[in-house]
């Protein structure tokens, strides 16, 4: 089993307050996420299945498959969902320079609309690195909830548990719109979105000025 957590500590959060891990719970909304993609194998049906259930989403893209599938990317803006920047080329941040992790968020965002919305691939980002792209306006979007839907030891009924037991209003769940994760996604997704229905929660995306 893999080093992770399902459900991010309060400390953690406590500890780096500039970025974002869950939402006020006032409200009925719940922000799910997709890493990695897009890509065409995955994407696009996780499009429709979100479409499906009125639910929008916020997809952090790899610049890099952006690149290599811009129709995918253009269908998941004209549907109405938000993006964020995933590096380039999915760097660990604990094991890049910070000049090269800056000079590689910079190549994805002229791909992007207008927004600066980050997420650190691995949850893995130096202080240093933060502090320049807070200073730049990016907005660095963590998670409270894990899918762990990438994990390859776990099963899809483990995957949605880890779901169904913490998602809350308020919540940013983190899910994979990529081939290691197609899976359990398609096994999870779905009925974690019968579940936010059944609540009568909404399904947003992530939007910041």
């Amino acid at each position: 089993m893999k080093a992770y957590l399902v459900k991010t500590p309060r400390f953690v959060a406590r500890m780096f307050p500039k970025r974002i891990w869950a939402f006020p719970n006032t409200s009925k909304n719940i922000y799910l996420t997709f890493d990695d993609g897009p890509i065409p194998q995955v994407t696009p049906w996780v499009l429709d299945v979100l479409k499906e259930f009125q639910a929008k989403a916020t997809f952090f893209c790899i610049g890099d498959n952006i690149k290599k599938h811009p129709k995918v990317f253009e269908k998941l803006i004209f549907e109405g969902h938000s993006v964020g920047n995933h590096t380039f080329h999915h760097l660990n941040g604990w094991k890049t320079s910070t000049t090269q992790y800056l000079n590689n968020v910079a190549q994805v965002q002229r791909y992007l609309p207008k927004g600066l919305l980050f997420r650190p691939p691995y949850g893995k980002i130096k202080s240093s690195q933060a502090k320049e792209l807070i200073k730049k306006g990016y907005t660095i979007v963590m998670w409270d909830v894990l899918s762990a839907d990438f994990d390859t030891d776990i099963s899809e009924e483990k995957c949605l548990h880890n779901v169904l037991k913490h998602i809350k209003p308020g919540s940013i769940v983190v899910f994979h719109d990529s081939i290691k994760a197609e899976k359990k996604l398609k096994y999870t997704l779905p009925k974690v979105l019968e579940y936010i229905s059944e609540k009568g929660w909404n399904c947003c995306a992530i939007n910041v000025d």
